[in-house]
């Protein structure tokens, strides 16, 4: 026979329910989560050694947490993830608007409905996942969103202004028992901002010019930019120090964790009957061209360069390998060189570009590439191995390429020109044309960018020759 749950306060006190505190309840299912080895935040990557550690911290502290970086680094993510942290379900009062303590509730109502009932008050089961809230910070926002207003409809039947039942709770009352998220904290007005530190600390907040006491069990975490958090005014001192814990989240530290998450995250489409293979040197080209992206000087670094921009130019770069293959009728895609440019499109929406004309900014993509793919080349090669390759187009062999050129054409050029198949091998290139395709292009354009080859681009093919 399957227990039932208790139905009412009386049942509740009968099955010995210990009602915990929202910060009580994640540090003791963090602790669990910890002793039994379960992986706390699944998805987050690269953040093992620096940003969990810290968040892991702030939650056994029992601290509310403000997480500060740049957009893209997962702050919304880890945020999401504590509500994990919190138990299955929890009992509430039924009806109540503010999930409300059936052993000690805050609001009248539900204080006025024991009062009648008595132990016989009917509870609910509220489960995790409807005990988060978020809002993102805009300057419009006001005090009646987040805490509440005086519904006038309420007074209209008679109630008094200072009367609690009046109140119509705004989303930190609804979301008590629970975690709440303000994401771009600095962006809210700094009246507003008082409001929560009073909501923080003395667990009340004036309404209409009446104080209401609102004692709410509220896991308080923010996220905001380091350029806007920073900035005098833009955030009140005493709401800084309010937070316990400031945490501070990064970029990848290296292209393993920049290519695992871009591997992940990407959108999988439905391929059909086309065999995808994307080499390791074009994942890590991307990769090296955010990180790059990432250091650039004419790039506005304040805003950040996403990973949003990898997984976005690995669909690109991977979408415009299958437009390929469904052009020439071939089975098998495998992104190339030739295929870059086309990241452009989905790079330029997620960066701000420093002040620079439009065929500046142009240059600016090409150079990232190109330094992105002589990186990978110089990591893998060097010049000195193609001696016979480079000779040979000394000695007047030119090869074009193109993003449209079939696969099968390379193959041919592996099989008639000497030297050309040794960095094929080194790259481990399994037996396709497609892939073998882009083999060839990863190894000519880093001759040519090594200045072994030159490089003449011709109605957007490129025509690689001996260098003079």
């Amino acid at each position: 026979m399957v227990d039932r749950k208790p139905r009412n306060i009386s049942e509740l006190i009968e099955s010995g329910y210990e009602v915990k505190t929202v910060k009580q309840e994640l540090r003791k299912n963090l602790i669990e989560k910890m002793k039994q080895g379960v992986e706390l935040f699944p998805g987050i990557i690269g953040y093992d050694d620096s940003v969990i550690p810290q968040l892991e911290n702030a939650v056994l502290s029992g601290q509310d947490i403000i997480f500060l970086g740049e957009r893209g680094q997962a702050k919304s993510r880890l945020i999401r993830n504590l509500v994990n942290l919190l138990d299955e379900e929890i009992p509430v009062i039924a009806g109540c608007e503010i999930n409300d303590n059936p052993f000690k509730p805050i609001c009248r109502a539900c204080r006025e409905r024991i009062d009648d009932q008595g132990e016989k008050t009917e509870i609910a089961w509220l489960k995790r996942q409807y005990r988060y809230g978020e809002k993102l910070a805009t300057p419009d926002i006001t005090i009646a969103d987040l805490i509440g207003e005086v519904d006038p409809i309420r007074v209209a039947q008679g109630r008094y202004l200072s009367d609690e039942l009046t109140i119509h709770y705004g989303l930190i009352p609804r979301t008590n028992r629970g975690i709440f998220c303000i994401n771009e904290l600095p962006d809210l007005a700094e009246r507003i901002q008082v409001g929560l530190f009073n909501i923080m600390e003395e667990r009340d907040v004036q309404i209409k010019g009446y104080k209401v006491r609102l004692p709410l069990d509220t896991y308080l975490v923010a996220s905001a930019n380091p350029e806007d958090y920073t900035n005098r005014g833009r955030i009140v001192t005493p709401l800084k120090d309010r937070y316990g814990a400031l945490i501070r989240t990064h970029y990848p530290e290296t292209l393993d964790y920049e290519i695992e998450i871009m591997e992940r995250e990407r959108r999988s489409m439905e391929e059909g009957d086309y065999r995808v293979l994307v080499m390791q040197f074009m994942k890590e080209i991307l990769a090296e061209f955010t990180t790059l992206a990432r250091r650039s000087g004419d790039i506005n670094q304040r805003s950040g360069v996403s990973v949003r921009v990898s997984i976005a130019n690995y669909e690109t770069l991977i979408s415009n390998a299958i437009r390929r293959a469904i052009r020439l009728g071939e089975l098998e895609a495998s992104p190339r060189i030739s295929d870059l440019p086309y990241i452009e499109a989905s790079t330029r929406g997620k960066i701000e570009v420093e002040a620079l004309e439009d065929s500046r900014a142009d240059r600016l993509f090409e150079e990232l590439i190109n330094k992105a793919v002589l990186r990978v080349f110089n990591r893998r090669f060097k010049v000195d191995e193609f001696q016979s390759l480079v000779q040979a187009f000394r000695d007047g062999l030119t090869l074009e390429t193109s993003d449209t050129l079939p696969s099968s054409e390379y193959g041919r050029w592996l099989q008639e020109i000497d030297g050309l198949g040794y960095g094929a091998l080194k790259l481990d290139t399994p037996n396709s044309d497609a892939a073998l395709a882009s083999a060839i292009e990863f190894v000519l354009e880093g001759l040519h960018l090594n200045r072994a080859l030159n490089k003449d681009k011709v109605k957007g093919k490129s025509r690689y020759r001996g260098s003079s």
